[in-house]
């Protein structure tokens, strides 16, 4: 069995549809194992956000989805991971978690995984491109091998049709006021995202 990690942060539910469509994608396969996990809030943003409803509803969805760990990291043959854009860049969030694998690092334990990675901006050019380009610094150091999503697999990339994701990777747009959901365009994309880095960590596995 390959196995697949689909692991995102998000304050208002668009990366949580993203990474559910992403897993679910995946779970439909044979030979596939997936797991999907979320990171970790921080106290000071949950107390922050904690009078906006939005932020409540969308907390309240994802309430039964485990938290990631350290451990799911090193099970995983491969890694999704659904990072929304805070100024052109990850979320805090999400370089905690990261921060906390140096001990995955030193002993390399990351080393050869496929990985991937979708993002969402509340704006057309808020950041989506530079998030994802940024979060690929620390997976490099970790070793792992970045999986993009290519235009002959996505022909959504040639669209005029307003919506997210470039040939780095998935992404939906939210809106300004976050009122916005995932199109069909971006979903598919996510779709096809999990299974390429589910398929490349299978041969990358079999060249081990």
């Amino acid at each position: 069995m390959t196995k697949l990690l689909v692991t995102y942060y998000s304050s208002y539910g668009h990366m949580h549809k993203m990474a559910q469509t992403a897993a679910d994608s995946v779970s439909e396969m044979d030979d596939y194992e997936v797991k999907l996990r979320k990171i970790p809030e921080l106290a000071a943003a949950k107390e922050a956000m904690s009078s906006q409803d939005a932020y409540l509803s969308a907390q309240e969805k994802q309430s039964e989805i485990k938290e990631v760990t350290l451990d799911d990291l090193e099970w995983a043959d491969g890694i999704v991971w659904g990072i929304p854009t805070r100024f052109g860049n990850m979320p805090a969030q999400v370089k905690q978690f990261m921060d906390t694998a140096g001990g995955l690092w030193s002993r390399g334990s990351l080393e050869g995984k496929a990985t991937g990675i979708m993002s969402s901006s509340n704006t057309v050019h808020g950041g989506q491109e530079s998030t994802i380009l940024a979060s690929l610094i620390p997976l490099l150091h970790f070793g792992m091998i970045f999986v993009g999503s290519p235009y002959s697999q996505n022909p959504e990339l040639m669209s005029d049709k307003l919506h997210g994701g470039s040939p780095y990777g998935p992404s939906t747009i939210a809106g300004s006021d976050g009122s916005k959901t995932p199109v069909e365009e971006d979903l598919s994309m996510a779709k096809k995202l999990a299974v390429r880095v589910a398929k490349v960590a299978a041969g990358l596995k079999d060249v081990d």
